[in-house]
């Protein structure tokens, strides 16, 4: 029983790290947008006006909420997973 306990948590672990792996992609996508936008100039950028600026920080405030999202999901992630640990070694120590 404890070896697959340690097999479903290696596969666990391997998937948390995954999805690591997509959260930093998305945060260093969100860093990139973040530096573009400040090497804009501040006199008049060439956005196509209003609606274009309107847009571009849209997009920006987008990738950032799909990034914190995804750290939420995998926090939540975690949580469950260390929930369904704690309550398997709870049941082998009562055995």
């Amino acid at each position: 029983m404890q070896s697959k306990i340690d097999e479903i948590l290696t596969h666990i672990a391997h998937s948390h790290q995954q999805v690591a792996r997509v959260l930093d992609a998305k945060r260093q996508v969100a860093v990139r947008m973040s530096e573009i936008i400040n090497h804009l100039p501040d006199i008049e950028p060439e956005l196509d006006g209003v609606d274009g600026l309107l847009d571009s920080s849209g997009q920006i405030n987008k990738s950032i909420i799909s990034y914190l999202g995804g750290l939420a999901d995998l926090e939540e992630a975690v949580a469950e997973t260390l929930t369904q640990v704690m309550k398997e070694m709870a049941d082998q120590e009562e055995e």
